[in-house]
């Protein structure tokens, strides 16, 4: 089975490492195509790096990687897109984003991108898989290696899934993990957007933990608790529609 791994720290980060080494150990063929600089918060983002209409893309060599690896002018809701249309060698089986730099819980995933490039693979009908490391905004040395770990033991379940599954997955920092457990999204996230005023014509957004004690159960709740969580995840879709009588339009 062919796979892409992307992310949306960048070609450089050892997450992305982590994630690709983990898909060959599972018996992937690999292709790595990330994006050329950060480009965290950029959701499924379709937009390329320039104005020129072409989306441009440099060879890369990664340490211990012996695969194809690329690193694209694009955010990487751009890059799950262009492979799943057949770009970077052929459409892939899978695709697997990350493993981001900090967690991605709650409804606030809708942001990250490295979920989006998940979410873009389901709406290609391919199969995928976003995956996060619970290192906080001033945490310790991140456990790669972990993370990997916890690749290696969910990617069977992926790959067994109906098509067109998007898992998220997140693992906390720490060496001993109490196991891995199913999880609801949280109401919020664990780190939240605060906006203060900083003058006229401007604002200042700054990055906070959240201090509302998530619900048990939820993705937030068991990964504090050092539980490594998956969480099934759908992309857009038409909600049910209201039983309200519509305006009399054009009248």
């Amino acid at each position: 089975m062919r796979a892409l791994i992307t992310n949306d720290d960048g070609i450089d980060s050892p997450g992305l490492l982590a994630l690709a080494l983990a898909a060959v150990d599972r018996g992937l063929d690999v292709v790595v195509a990330a994006p050329s600089v950060q480009a965290s918060g950029t959701s499924a983002s379709v937009a390329a790096v320039g104005d020129t209409g072409r989306v441009v893309s440099e060879r890369r060599t990664l340490p211990g990687l012996d695969a194809d690896a690329y690193a694209v002018a694009a955010h990487p809701g751009l890059i799950s897109l262009i492979a799943c249309r057949g770009g970077f060698g052929g459409k892939p089986d899978v695709v697997l984003s990350g493993v981001n730099l900090g967690a991605n819980v709650g409804r606030a995933v809708l942001h990250s991108g490295t979920v989006g490039a998940a979410l873009t693979a389901q709406l290609n009908d391919v199969t995928a898989m976003a995956v996060s490391l619970d290192v906080g905004l001033d945490g310790p040395e991140p456990l790669w290696d972990k993370a990997g770990e916890a690749v290696r033991a969910v990617l069977p379940l992926l790959l067994d899934s109906a098509p067109a599954t998007v898992l998220s997955l997140n693992v906390p920092n720490v060496v001993d993990v109490q196991g891995l457990r199913w999880a609801e999204l949280a109401r919020f996230g664990t780190v939240q957007s605060r906006v203060d005023d900083v003058g006229e014509n401007e604002v200042e957004v700054v990055h906070v933990y959240s201090e509302d004690e998530p619900d048990p159960g939820t993705d937030a709740a068991l990964l504090a608790a050092g539980y490594a969580t998956l969480t099934s995840l759908l992309s857009v879709g038409a909600a049910s529609t209201p039983e309200l009588p519509l305006p009399a339009w054009p009248a």
